[in-house]
């Protein structure tokens, strides 16, 4: 055992093996999710607890575990089970928490999958990937080419492997890229593939074909268009919405709002690149403007230089860049001049008069 590692026990009282088993959850499911969120071990003996770990994560630990005993008291009689639910609330609450991501802060991560070892290629990408460990609700935003639906696909395929979620879930808005498909033939999932292509080719990558396959007919990977999921709540998932600059307001918000316990979100999108018809605000514009200052979202931003495709594709992204601000600098002109042809105007008339 590495000499930074330190082990404390605990003896929870009074001693009842109904609380215990409300405490553990079936299976242990409570006591792993709590080793897996807070990178420690546990193991008991009937009430008696040792947690392993950092020095400054055991003492958070053995504090969590005391006050979600509390929680299993019974009342009037009847033991109450403790729900996934409230261990969430009670890891997102405890200090541990914290303390990991302070201490992992500015660490590269590398995503492990059964195909081999993903790292990050620029800054830019190595905080994406710890922002996306670190928080429930990540944003990437910025040009083609700059791996950020790609990474957000790597995460949730190494945390399914991880078993720190149940299901992928995969949508984005079906809208065309400025061009009228018609009607598309097939069930649900094959009319909305072909937006979703980018997204699989990662997970084929990632996966493999046949055990992608076999992961969607098992619904482990769910397909769903962005319109049908009104009404659900997600737990236990890991939720990635592709192309979000294409969503409207409403749309934008119905998504957040569908989070459940102990899911993630990744949220990607190209402001430049909206498809919306004119006049419908994108969704992933609003939403960059109302949660800028809300704690535990992230919102990266890539640019040009952060692309990882072929060198002309990031040349293209500065071309289109500087000549978009150029333009706008004309319009800006234009109107400036305008206005000061009417002033002027208005003032000749008054002399006249």
């Amino acid at each position: 055992m590495s000499s930074l590692l330190t082990t404390k026990d605990i003896t929870l009282e009074p001693i009842d093996n109904r609380r215990l088993a409300s405490l553990c959850g079936p299976f242990d499911d409570n006591i792993k999710q709590i080793e897996k969120r807070l990178g420690v071990e546990i193991s008991y003996n009937n009430t008696s607890f040792k947690v392993t770990g950092k020095a400054s994560q055991v003492d958070g630990v053995l504090q969590l575990l005391k006050d979600l005993y509390v929680e299993t008291q019974p009342v009037k009689g009847d033991f109450p089970e403790l729900e996934p639910e409230q261990v969430h609330l009670a890891i997102q609450g405890s200090s541990v928490l914290e303390q990991n991501r302070n201490e992992s802060w500015g660490k590269e991560v590398h995503i492990k999958t059964k195909r081999g070892v993903i790292k990050p290629r620029n800054p830019n990408q190595s905080q994406y990937l710890m922002n996306v460990v670190q928080h429930d609700i990540t944003f990437g935003i910025g040009p083609a080419g700059t791996g950020k639906t790609y990474l957000a696909v790597a995460c949730a395929v190494e945390a399914l492997e991880r078993q720190e979620i149940r299901r992928i879930l995969l949508t984005r808005p079906a809208v065309e890229a400025g061009e009228k498909l018609g009607f598309l033939p097939g069930d649900l999932s094959q009319k909305v593939d072909p937006y979703l292509r980018p997204l699989y080719d990662a997970l084929f990558e990632m996966l493999g074909f046949e055990k992608v396959e076999k992961l969607i007919e098992r619904n482990v990977i769910e397909v769903a268009p962005l319109a049908y999921m009104r009404g659900r709540t997600l737990n236990d998932a890991f939720i990635i919405l592709d192309e979000s600059q294409n969503t409207t307001v409403e749309q934008m918000k119905m998504f957040l709002t569908r989070i459940g316990f102990n899911s993630k979100a990744v949220i990607t999108g190209d402001i430049t690149q909206i498809d919306l018809p004119r006049g419908v605000r994108s969704g992933l514009r609003h939403t960059i403007e109302v949660l800028k200052d809300v704690d535990d979202i992230s919102l990266n931003f890539f640019t040009a230089n952060d692309v990882v495709r072929h060198p002309v594709v990031a040349r293209i992204v500065q071309a289109y860049d500087k000549f978009e601000q150029e333009e706008a600098r004309l319009q800006k002109e234009k109107k400036e001049q305008a206005r000061i042809e009417k002033l002027n105007a208005t003032g000749s008339g008054e002399s006249e008069q």
